[in-house]
């Protein structure tokens, strides 16, 4: 009998990943009980919004931790989604990991700095931190979705096209759920403001998911 080559890829960066991400979630249920259980059912009651859209809503320390679980969970997704679909495969998978979470990181610091900035030229900033917070919110609970499925995707179906498939569907209602509650919440003012909401929207929401799109077909 001959010997047959076996390649093994080791995933001990890829658990590391998501232990320190399940940290990070766990913290932020330990030091914010209340908040992180009406956080939890934010797509179906918008109470979260509501009780803690305030001052300084963006730098409370709970939203701080979600959105770094959430920006964890969103690079290895896009890092598994472009190795399931494009296929391709690299000796520096951690490297390649890091670089998605670090142009995340410095895209999400950008694109905040543009929206409060822009918020103060036209004299919008309570809506654009309405925006900014109630955007995150969703983003950051779809996040939960990521999580599971980097698991299902790493642990249990490696390169499953329908886990993909459905996390995309559950994110992208999620997020959908979140953007239609800010619509019928501020209707008023985004009436008021409409060439402004959707400059907005071209420029800083639809402009980065042609981007994204574009990098995972490329």
């Amino acid at each position: 009998m001959e010997p047959i080559s076996k390649t093994v890829v080791s995933l001990d960066w890829i658990t590391l990943v998501l232990f320190f991400s399940l940290v990070v979630l766990a913290l932020g249920k330990y030091l914010f009980q209340n908040r992180f259980l009406n956080f939890m059912i934010l797509p179906f009651n918008n109470k979260y919004v509501v009780l803690y859209n305030k001052k300084g809503r963006l730098l409370n320390w709970f939203h701080i931790l979600l959105t770094v679980f959430q920006l964890i969970n969103l690079s290895l997704f896009l890092f598994l989604v472009h190795q399931t679909l494009v296929a391709v495969t690299s000796d520096d998978d951690l490297l390649v990991f890091f670089f998605v979470l670090g142009f995340l990181l410095l895209f999400e610091i950008l694109k905040m700095l543009l929206q409060l900035g822009k918020g103060y030229v036209f004299n919008t900033q309570g809506l654009v931190a309405d925006l900014l917070f109630n955007k995150t919110s969703y983003l950051n609970h779809s996040s939960l979705v990521m999580f599971v499925a980097n698991i299902v995707l790493v642990y249990i179906f490696p390169g499953s096209k329908i886990t993909i498939y459905v996390a995309f569907l559950l994110i992208i209602s999620i997020n959908g759920i979140g953007f239609f509650k800010l619509i019928k919440n501020h209707q008023k003012v985004i009436i008021s403001h409409f060439l402004y909401f959707i400059l907005y929207l071209c420029a800083l929401e639809i402009a980065p998911l042609v981007i994204v799109g574009s990098y995972l077909k490329d």
